[in-house]
């Protein structure tokens, strides 16, 4: 439930807002949930979205308008879950960047950082305090980003799991246990091979052969 939750977004939310702008009209709507964006802070938000990858033409305040209506028209259990679900990437990136013992690859910590720092930011396009649709600039930033940052925040996340494992085989605080990616990596390695051994017993038997029956006379 959960997993289809997190995956309505792009199929509604964010349909408005990707795809092209169309031309302007007498009945566009320039209102994002009551809220009207200057043409200094949406030009700015696109710049945004350039830099984080987008290559689509810039949004409008009719895409935007559109994509905050189709928020509100949700259920207070989807809206709520399709914006957290941005935010704690966004947290998990946030994570990641400011952990010291994880050696991030690629362009991760770069991207990740002007995520966080957008997020942050409290002159952003849309207020945050706006009710439902306050973080709609902040989800739609995430999503244009992610494909960029998935699989090493993905790599991160199992980082902390196999840190917690090692440190609690130690019996040592996690926070103070020495572990980098080479550890994780190693750890990885490991924990694959005690699964596939498991996996090898599991299907097999110790004994070769069924023992023959033994009878009391």
């Amino acid at each position: 439930m959960n997993a289809m939750l997190e995956n309505a977004i792009p199929a509604t939310v964010l349909t408005a807002v990707l795809r092209a702008p169309g031309a302007s009209g007498p009945h566009r709507r320039h209102s994002i949930g009551g809220f009207s964006p200057s043409p200094w802070a949406l030009d700015r938000f696109n710049a945004v979205l350039r830099q984080l990858g987008r290559e689509q033409a810039p949004l409008d305040c009719d895409h935007l308008a559109t994509a905050a209506r189709e928020l509100c028209d949700c259920s207070n259990a989807l809206a709520a879950t399709a914006i957290g679900v941005r935010m704690r990437r966004a947290a998990a990136l946030d994570r990641m960047i400011a952990d010291r013992d994880w050696q991030a690859a690629n362009e991760a910590l770069e991207v990740g950082a002007r995520i966080v720092d957008y997020i942050r930011d409290r002159d952003d396009l849309i207020p945050d305090t706006l009710p439902r649709v306050g973080r709609l600039d902040d989800a739609i930033v995430v999503d244009t980003a992610w494909p960029r940052v998935a699989d090493e925040v993905r790599a991160y996340t199992d980082y902390r799991r196999l840190r917690r494992v090692e440190a609690g085989l130690r019996g040592c605080d996690v926070h103070a246990f020495a572990f980098d990616r080479d550890d994780w990596l190693q750890a990885r390695e490991a924990e694959a091979a005690l699964a596939a051994h498991r996996a090898r017993v599991r299907d097999s038997a110790y004994v070769p052969a069924p023992c023959a029956t033994f009878r009391v006379h």
